[in-house]
């Protein structure tokens, strides 16, 4: 397969032949200094089996959204060799976050403490640029810099929101509460719009029963447990299956 785009923890790649795009999870982990942390812009690490348990906790929750007619770009899921099959959509580069408390770069942007609620969500809007520090954007520079078209930028808001209601539902049920998240969007050809990228560990914060924030190597090894434990076969190979 030719490559794409080489992520962070992610491989972009094309079956030229059929046309297919795919996702190869990478068993790299965001972080700096060794110290693991979803919110970092640099890759902190390496673990083994990290890549195929994201994959497997992102088929998990990319068939529970499309079972509540959320639009993904999910296919399938080859889990021994590590690849989800996807749309071929396009992706700005842009993320969208959504917040139930005040947490990390948040709080140290605006002075703020800790796990203050955000009722209804808070909403942002950042530019994927690593040197500038992923910035936040606006709806008109989106437009302006030609990354959305007019009304994208409240429809893109809209679904997020939804994908929180599910998220933050799956994931109290397994005993965990959504701090924040963010997300990936694409778009088709007809500009139809569709969840993008990944749904694991990688793009949240969550606080387990004891008031910890794991970071996402543990979270993600938890949550897989948990998911396995409701009668969900992983069958990725992992040590932790």
């Amino acid at each position: 397969m030719k490559t794409i785009y080489e992520g962070k923890t992610k491989t972009v790649l094309l079956d030229e032949a059929s046309g297919s795009c795919y996702l190869l999870f990478k068993d790299d982990a965001t972080g700096e200094n060794g110290v693991f942390d979803p919110g970092s812009n640099t890759v902190g690490g390496s673990v083994s089996g990290k890549g195929k348990i994201g994959l497997a906790i992102s088929k998990y929750f990319f068939e529970l959204m499309a079972a509540n007619a959320i639009p993904t770009h999910y296919l399938g899921a080859d889990l021994e060799q590590g690849l989800m099959k996807v749309r071929n959509v396009n992706v700005p580069k842009l993320e969208f976050v959504l917040r139930y408390f005040t947490a990390g770069s948040m709080c140290r942007r605006f002075s703020l403490e800790q796990g203050l609620p955000f009722e209804p969500p808070y909403l942002e809007v950042t530019l994927k640029d690593d040197e500038q520090g992923d910035p936040l954007i606006s709806e008109r520079l989106c437009i302006m810099k030609g990354l959305l078209k007019e009304g994208e930028y409240n429809k893109v808001l809209d679904l997020l929101v939804k994908v929180g209601r599910v998220l933050r539902a799956e994931l109290k049920e397994l005993g965990l509460k959504l701090i924040d998240f963010k997300m990936e969007f694409g778009f088709d050809a007809q500009r139809n719009i569709y969840i993008a990228d990944e749904i694991t560990p990688d793009i949240w914060r969550v606080q387990d029963v004891a008031g910890n924030i794991p970071n996402q190597i543990d979270c993600a090894k938890l949550i897989l447990d948990k998911i396995n434990a409701k009668g969900n076969t992983c069958n990725c190979g992992c040590s932790c299956c």
